[in-house]
């Protein structure tokens, strides 16, 4: 059933309205009804929902309702795909990510009647509501001081196996890779703190054979810690992989949440990375979802310094338009918000760099292996040294 909403009430001219005031909620969206009367009903229900008692005058939309800005089909009308630009008052929610997104992809949105899909493309934020968030710490410059590496990628590497190894037989993958010219190594995601690898005996071992690569090659090499966890548990895995001597630590904003990011920027002394797990069950759902690269915004503006994403090939099922897209999230001017580190990847190699370049089109970014260092024939000394090899190929 769908309510017999007021639909003038709910639409607005930009211009007329406070812009300072309000973010601008981007979605297409596939109606049953017509179009007006679903995004009329759409911004009741992300918003006022009710907004008069029986008996009781107390219109609140004025002040507090979303408004409809621009409404538009998407290519030919009889495709039945619309655009749908919505304006909400931010005083709704203040700048707190968790309550955002409640309204801007909650209950309201998914379940609004007459909308039989929708996806959230984009969000715009005004500079004074953006101003309300520190973002990343470090950001793309600091890790580039951090070690050192100036004018071309970051090469990282994802210790495999990812799950059974030892400290110690960890460690020694790191180091060989280390060796051969990788500037990171970092555990995989599904590496947690483990009874056979805890993340403090863990990062020990590994700290004390970065050590000793950066004494042999005359390089800085760094550690990405996993300390996805439960969010209780974060800053205190956090701090136990700094005092053991990681150089940057990592967690799944996804699944702990954009909160537990936020937080963590707070605590942290090191470089945080955003793990994208979990980011394809709300990009890849048959009724719409949440654009990748708003995603990869909202880490940006929670905090990480480094955003790792789908990257290009057939592996990660990806169109090369959205990883430029994530890209761009990353280092697209955002008010006062430092640039993040764009890290696309998925089943990259020495071979597959010059096309990751190419597709990129410069050198703000990390290019990160798993297979393709530690799977290496030859071993990982050899996996991380083929690809600084296929890198000096191309800029010689």
């Amino acid at each position: 059933m769908v309510t017999d909403y007021d639909i003038p009430a709910f639409f607005a001219e930009w211009s007329q309205l406070d812009q300072p005031a309000y973010l601008r909620f981007l979605y297409e969206f596939v109606p049953t009804i017509d179009p007006r009367k679903a995004v009329a009903g759409l911004c009741a229900e992300q918003s006022t929902a009710m907004w008069q008692r029986v008996g009781v005058v107390e219109d609140l939309r004025e002040r507090f309702g979303a408004k409809v800005i621009r409404l538009e089909p998407v290519g030919d009308v009889a495709q039945g795909r619309w655009l749908v630009e919505i304006a909400h008052p931010h005083r709704n929610f203040g700048a707190r990510l968790p309550n955002l997104l409640v309204a801007a992809a909650g209950e309201g949105t998914f379940y609004a009647p007459g909308v039989a899909a929708i996806t959230l493309l984009d969000i715009t934020f005004p500079a004074g509501y953006l101003a309300e968030f520190a973002g990343p710490q470090f950001g793309l410059h600091g890790v580039r001081e951090q070690l050192q590496i100036h004018e071309r990628p970051f090469f990282i590497g994802v210790v495999k196996p990812n799950l059974g190894l030892s400290p110690a037989d960890f460690a020694a993958l790191a180091f060989e890779a280390w060796c051969g010219g990788l500037d990171m190594a970092k555990d995989d995601e599904m590496q947690a703190d483990t009874s056979w690898s805890t993340l403090r005996g863990r990062v020990t071992c590994v700290s004390e054979r970065r050590q000793r690569a950066e004494q042999l090659t005359g390089e800085r090499k760094g550690f990405i810690a996993n300390c996805i966890d439960e969010v209780d548990r974060i800053p205190e895995q956090c701090h136990i992989a700094e005092r053991a001597g990681a150089t940057a630590v990592m967690i799944s904003p996804v699944w702990t949440g954009l909160s537990a990011l936020r937080a963590l920027r707070r605590v942290s002394g090191v470089p945080v990375m955003a793990h994208f797990a979990g980011v394809a069950v709300l990009t890849r759902r048959p009724q719409g979802g949440i654009a990748s690269a708003l995603l990869t915004r909202l880490m940006r503006i929670a905090g990480a310094d480094m955003i790792g994403f789908a990257g290009f090939g057939d592996r990660m099922q990806t169109a090369p338009d959205e990883v430029r897209a994530n890209i761009h999230a990353c280092l697209e001017p955002l008010g006062a918000i430092a640039p993040a580190l764009p890290i696309p990847g998925g089943s990259d190699s020495a071979q597959t760099l010059a096309h990751v370049a190419q597709q990129v089109g410069h050198v703000d970014f990390g290019f990160i292996a798993g297979r393709g260092v530690f799977g290496h024939a030859e071993g990982p000394r050899a996996g991380a040294r083929s690809i600084r090899e296929v890198w000096t190929q191309l800029h010689v």
